[in-house]
């Protein structure tokens, strides 16, 4: 070896190391990308948990949703409750309930709410309690007590039911907390049309109507909100939607979820693993019509199912994980509280839940009871990321409030009725000056000491709103 080999030979030996250096802190480098990426996305993004529970009843506890003893006759399928529990970035947590349950009412919700407080620390306003007031599944508790002709046995099975249901919804909020883990959140929006505002076109109508392709009359909400929660490997894991409808399309004896219990079934088979929830948006003046067979049943949530399919094919929007929730109960005024001169006048009426409610209610007064002239509405606003709103709100809210909500807060507004509190029915003003069986004088079907909601119903609610948005989202006014 010559001279000038061995001086060149450190310098070769160098620019070898260097090269295998640099290749080597190149291939660190990807590798701790990758797992930067991975890592920052598990800890910056959301945490979501899933759990479900059947809630079909294995005694003869009647259906709800109509004025009369319907003892279940087998079933078309089973129902249940599922839960949604979100944690954001810094550790705030909500739960959110979808149910086919008919109407959940405060006597039961509020013992779910403080049992959830005593063992997971969760306030009010971080847990909503929707039901898709399915009329083909169980009664519960004092609600609609007076819409049937009750008996002892009854009552007592509807007691034991709703107990079950407490302890079983307590349950599984916990195993949802406990399931949390890193997700990410994704929301769009699709479209179905089988909502018919029943207050603008007489059902006898519809099928004509339909047939000769003409355009059925007054506001209804079509869009189909969709959420998906997706895990960190790519595998969708639960599918939020929502619909502004009534599921009254059965009105036999057999248990089942309706419409939404069949969409709800299709979008599970399409993706199996998947837990698919559903909410009632804004559905108490809209039914799906024609109805009363189990095809049109399956064709309704067949349609909704189709919806929700197509939006998931779309580009959905991500939302950043930034939770922040508001609630409150607003007092909403009676036109009139009943006195005991209505009362005894009642118990004549040819009306057989009228003269339930009546001679209940003497018994209360009797009791030396007295009526409030206002009862507590609950109303829930979450702000999910930097842009999209969740308004939950209790009772059969109409289609009315949805629009208009959706038009001062902006498309990324998702509005929820029957939640918390099956009330009644709660009309926008429009509503309450048409009257009619949403807006008029129908309280007593519901229980309340009371014929009629006050004319300012709506304006009491969007004020409750507009607090509650300004508290989650400073920068809407």
């Amino acid at each position: 070896m010559n001279q000038s080999q061995k001086l060149e030979s450190p310098s070769k030996k160098m620019r070898g190391l260097s090269r295998l250096f640099v290749f080597q802190i190149c291939l660190l480098s990807i590798n701790f990308c990758g797992l930067t990426s991975h890592e920052l996305s598990a800890a910056e993004n959301w945490k979501v948990g899933i759990a479900k529970a059947i809630i079909t009843p294995e005694k003869g506890v009647w259906l709800a949703g109509y004025g009369s003893a319907r003892a279940p006759e087998g079933k078309l399928h089973d129902i249940w409750m599922k839960a949604l529990a979100l944690e954001d970035s810094q550790g705030h947590r909500a739960v959110l309930i979808t149910s086919d349950f008919q109407g959940v009412p405060k006597m039961m919700s509020d013992r779910v709410f403080a049992q959830i407080k005593n063992q997971f620390g969760l306030q009010r306003k971080q847990i909503m309690f929707t039901f898709s007031h399915n009329h083909c599944g169980p009664r519960l508790g004092d609600d609609l007590y007076d819409y049937y002709p009750t008996t002892p046995m009854q009552d007592k099975l509807v007691d034991e039911y709703t107990d079950a249901m407490v302890n079983k919804t307590v349950e599984m909020i916990g195993q949802a907390l406990t399931n949390l883990a890193p997700a990410s959140l994704k929301m769009g929006t699709g479209h179905t049309t089988f909502a018919v505002n029943r207050r603008n076109n007489r059902e006898a109508d519809i099928p004509a109507l339909l047939k000769a392709g003409k355009k059925l009359v007054g506001p209804v909400d079509h869009s189909v909100p969709v959420m998906t929660v997706m895990r960190p490997d790519g595998k969708l894991d639960a599918v939020l939607f929502g619909y502004a409808c009534h599921p009254t399309t059965l009105s036999f004896k057999k248990i089942c979820g309706d419409y939404p219990g069949y969409a709800q079934i299709e979008i599970e088979k399409n993706h199996p693993g998947v837990t698919a929830m559903f909410v009632n948006t804004c559905g108490g003046d809209q039914n799906p019509l024609p109805r009363r067979t189990v095809e049109l049943c399956e064709k309704y949530g067949h349609m909704l199912a189709v919806a929700v399919e197509e939006t998931l094919k779309k580009s959905l929007r991500p939302i950043s994980p930034d939770l922040k929730m508001a609630f409150e109960y607003v007092e909403l005024p009676y036109l009139k509280v009943v006195t005991r001169k209505d009362l005894e006048a009642d118990t004549k009426s040819n009306n057989a839940i009228k003269k339930r409610w009546a001679a209940r209610l003497l018994k209360k007064l009797d009791q030396g009871e007295t009526f409030p002239g206002s009862y507590p509405y609950p109303i829930h606003v979450w702000r999910l990321g930097k842009d999209t709103l969740m308004i939950g709100m209790g009772a059969e809210t109409v289609v009315d409030y949805a629009l208009r909500f959706k038009r001062e807060f902006g498309p990324n507004t998702w509005v929820c009725g029957y939640a918390d509190d099956m009330i009644s029915y709660i009309p926008s003003k429009r509503v309450w000056l048409e009257g009619g069986y949403e807006g008029g004088s129908n309280l007593y079907e519901y229980g309340r000491p009371a014929y009629r909601w006050g004319p300012n119903t709506e304006a009491l609610i969007s004020a409750s709103v507009h607090r509650l948005v300004k508290e989650v989202d400073p920068k809407q006014d």
